[in-house]
């Protein structure tokens, strides 16, 4: 016995592709199912060769079955999870392979993001059973398979991981390697480093060891170099003896060579001064929800070039590897979020919930350890780190964080007041958001010059840290007009920002090192009396065009890159270090 049964596009969420309303708001559990036949060859390798079911994400909670056994549970959406399906499928060719997938989007308190479950048990008001799903964040909880589905092979030896790090000084860089391979212990390793005409500047064998490059093209961000985003190619070729039989896996994995380092005052990339000059996103559109969208994706990063941005954090979620791999490819810097918004309840700071923090972490790490463009990790967004037990919570996660990358800053975004913050002693950067004369004082932008003023003073005496404004904005309807300003109307949004600016080129001479607009575009909410279909602080609309407030931010962008290009400049062949 099942619910209807409908045909679901994959990637997409589930939420808006149909007329039925109870789907949209949908909390539970649901079924996915497909047929596959798998090549022969597949099959017929079998022991040599591996067979592995792999999915981009899935939101929140899955569970897989390939014919029938299950093969794979999950928690958690926005990071890839995989199973080897050989044993199951290699039994039987020519028969059709079965995936299943139940997929539950239902968040507690100890999930990542946190939500909870409220039964309204008055009977005079409410039909039995009638239940709420609650959370602390300003998003759609968009679910269903959001990120693509694949079978791929390797042999029962394979290349199971790649760690690089990078090094370099004015002539010269290091790259650090660590490769595990699973399957053999009678295996060997080749590893060559390519540059970008297919040149092999650099050889090295063995599983770990430093590949060194002379004169490197270093990786740069967008706007800060001729050349930005340069990316080797470290292709990695395993060799291993398994029951008599030679098996050959190779991997290619790009490589950017870039040195990240935070002062008490400043942010470097390759030793230069780094200001962020960005924007917040959302994986968000209209009918696909949070689904991977190819078209979606190229038309986002055209609007950020255009804009002269140069950086993003993933708020608040990690975002599909597709768009982290173009980010490393046209050197658009990246704070990379894990999922821990709207961490406010206390029972949300417990050690179940911690854990499951710290697990995916190294999920999230794992996956991105080797981008150039991911600069720092944020193990968090806004949570009430005022709260007593948030600062053994913080130190812990960031403890754990720094552990499994030695290489990255850390930090988390907060709002909380500075003299009460209990994770702010442990982050390497400040990230303060606030919308002063929006959710605080609405309508009088004549406080802004005060309190965003004494917001970065007080921070920085507090703590001697470089600070970023992580979130700032008012919401705008597109084509409302009203002068003077009045809120939600265009001229509203662009004072505000100029406001804010102002602020800004004063700090940013100090100790201020970045600014991220909330938001690039509008995005879908839970419906609220605050909400018209949608969060509207986008200086792009959903469908994104853009509003009045983009103009302002493109005039700024890219006058603060020009500034910043008056520097000494780069040269092409090798690190100019000031």
């Amino acid at each position: 016995q099942t619910g209807p049964v409908i045909d679901m596009p994959v990637p997409a969420s589930f939420n808006d592709l149909t007329q039925d309303p109870s789907l949209e708001n949908y909390i539970g559990w649901v079924w996915y199912e497909k047929e596959v036949l798998l090549p022969a060859r597949w099959l017929q390798d079998s022991p040599s060769t591996r067979v592995v079911l792999r999915f981009g994400s899935a939101h929140y909670y899955s569970i897989v079955w390939v014919n029938g056994v299950q093969v794979v549970e999950h928690e958690g959406g926005h990071l890839p999870f995989e199973a080897d399906i050989s044993s199951i499928v290699q039994g039987s060719p020519g028969t059709l392979c079965r995936i299943t997938v139940a997929l539950n989007n239902t968040l507690t308190p100890h999930t990542l993001p946190p939500g909870s479950i409220q039964y309204m048990t008055d009977k005079t008001r409410y039909p039995k059973n009638y239940f709420v799903q609650n959370t602390r964040f300003d998003f759609f909880n968009y679910a269903g398979i959001h990120r693509p589905v694949v079978l791929y092979t390797t042999p029962s030896a394979y290349i199971d991981d790649i760690t690089v790090t990078t090094t370099s000084s004015e002539h010269v860089a290091m790259v650090q390697y660590e490769v595990s391979v699973v399957g053999s212990t009678a295996y060997s390793l080749s590893l060559s480093l390519r540059d970008q005409e297919g040149k092999v500047v650099a050889t090295g064998d063995g599983p770990e060891g430093e590949l060194k490059v002379l004169n490197p093209n270093l990786w740069w961000p967008y706007l800060m170099h001729e050349n930005p985003g340069y990316l080797y190619s470290l292709e990695v070729k395993m060799q291993a003896q398994v029951e008599g039989a030679l098996l050959e896996d190779v991997y290619t994995l790009p490589v950017g060579i870039r040195t990240v380092h935070v002062t008490s005052t400043q942010f470097l990339i390759n030793g230069r001064p780094f200001y962020f000059h960005g924007v917040n996103k959302h994986e968000d559109s209209d009918i696909r929800g949070k689904g991977l969208d190819w078209a979606l994706i190229m038309k986002d990063f055209n609007l950020l070039r255009w804009l002269g941005a140069n950086s993003f954090r993933t708020s608040h979620y990690p975002y599909a590897e597709e768009i982290m791999d173009l980010c490393d490819a046209y050197g658009i810097v990246v704070i990379d979020e894990c999922p821990g918004v709207g961490i406010k309840l206390p029972e949300s700071f417990g050690n179940k919930s911690l854990q499951h923090h710290l697990a995916v972490m190294e999920e999230l790490i794992r996956r991105d350890k080797n981008r150039p463009s991911v600069v720092m990790w944020s193990v968090a967004n806004e949570p009430a780190s005022e709260l007593p037990p948030a600062g053994f919570y913080f130190k812990t996660v960031i403890a754990h964080t720094k552990a499994l990358d030695p290489s990255r800053p850390v930090t988390f975004v907060t709002e909380a007041n500075y003299a009460l913050d209990r994770g702010a002693p442990y982050v390497d950067v400040i990230c303060v958001n606030s919308y002063f004369s929006w959710y605080h004082d609405p309508g009088h932008l004549e406080v802004i010059p005060l309190q965003l003023t004494a917001q970065f003073e007080n921070w920085y005496k507090a703590y001697q840290k470089p600070i970023i404004q992580s979130e700032y904005g008012a919401d705008s309807v597109p084509g409302l007009h009203s002068d003077p300003p009045l809120m939600f109307s265009e001229e509203y949004q662009k004072a505000m920002l100029k406001e804010y600016h102002a602020v800004f080129d004063k700090k940013r001479k100090e100790y201020v090192i970045g600014e991220l607009i909330w938001n690039f575009a509008d995005f879908m909410t839970n419906q609220g009396t605050t909400r018209v279909l949608g969060n509207k602080k986008g200086i792009f609309t959903r469908q994104r065009q853009p509003k009045a407030a983009a103009f302002v931010l493109r005039e700024r962008y890219w006058k603060i890159a020009n500034e910043s290009s008056c520097l000494p400049p780069v040269i092409t062949s090798h690190a100019l270090f000031l």
